[in-house]
């Protein structure tokens, strides 16, 4: 019990400060979570017999969409608050980015480039989501060191100490909160290891695994978690009295189970934006 004994408390956002540049923690992990992603996917895209630098163009695609949506998706969502300064919506290293407005931006952004490249969608979904779900595991941290994206308060013995500005009005009371940061980025590590574990299966059992399986898999794993953990955050993005979180993961999980029933059940190939007789390579397309 003593080992699970402990608190987190941030250190702060700001790593280091010189003069008029400053290094914040939230920018650094998004930076080397797209490195980091960048790299994975070309090596699972090399095991697939698909050109590495494909996913490299895509990459810039991705972050080119995916974080101007992200940050858009979550100022829409608390415009209330930004009508009143107006000057802070650009500013996004302070924090204030939603995943599921990232994930929307980066599938626009994939189709396009897929029918672009004539590669199925699918295929390219399935390289990346192991990139995209570790990613997720690494920035949540960031809402660590900006002790923001926390749970109701706690007394667990690994609560998290939120400072007193930070905290809402109705729990300012309050020091020690449920660390969802950390639970979700838990979560993501397991999801992430389960899509590598389902790849190399696939890469060993060849035409066992359908493309775009991984990606199926990528959306019920992680919205299941996302349901459970978004339940205990005290900031959610909200749509009336729903959680918009819980909302678009439960629409997710429906949408990958019934894509994973289209291929093993009913063992028809996904609609793609590139019909396989145009795809480039024969490994575009299903077995």
């Amino acid at each position: 019990m003593l080992l699970l004994a402990f608190q987190f408390q941030s250190p702060g956002p700001i790593i280091l400060e010189i003069g008029p540049l400053t290094i914040r923690w939230y920018g650094l992990l998004i930076a080397s979570a797209v490195l980091i992603g960048v790299t994975l996917s070309q090596y699972l895209a090399s095991r697939r017999h698909v050109n590495p630098d494909l996913l490299a163009d895509l990459a810039i695609w991705l972050v080119i969409a995916a974080i101007p949506c992200a940050r858009l998706y979550y100022v829409l969502f608390q415009w209330q608050e930004y009508a009143q300064r107006p000057e802070e919506i650009i500013a996004i290293w302070k924090g204030g980015i939603a995943i599921h407005g990232a994930i929307i931006g980066g599938t626009i952004a994939t189709l396009i480039f897929s029918r672009l490249n004539k590669i199925s969608v699918w295929l390219l979904a399935d390289l990346v989501v192991p990139s995209l779900i570790l990613g997720q595991a690494i920035g949540r941290w960031g809402n660590f060191f900006n002790s923001e994206a926390f749970g109701a308060p706690t007394d667990l013995p690994w609560k998290l100490y939120i400072p007193p500005n930070r905290r809402p009005l109705e729990y300012i009371d309050y020091e020690y909160f449920h660390p969802t940061f950390l639970y979700e980025s838990l979560w993501n590590l397991m999801v992430f290891a389960l899509l590598m574990y389902l790849f190399f299966w696939g890469l060993r059992h060849r035409g066992k695994l359908k493309t775009g399986t991984l990606a199926l898999v990528y959306m019920v794993a992680y919205s299941c978690g996302r349901v459970w953990i978004e339940g205990l955050r005290t900031d959610s993005l909200m749509f009336g009295p729903l959680r918009v979180a819980q909302l678009i993961s439960l629409m997710a999980i429906a949408f990958g189970l019934l894509g994973l029933a289209w291929l093993y059940l009913l063992k028809r190939r996904l609609p793609d934006v590139v019909p396989p007789q145009q795809q480039s390579t024969p490994e575009q397309t299903n077995t």
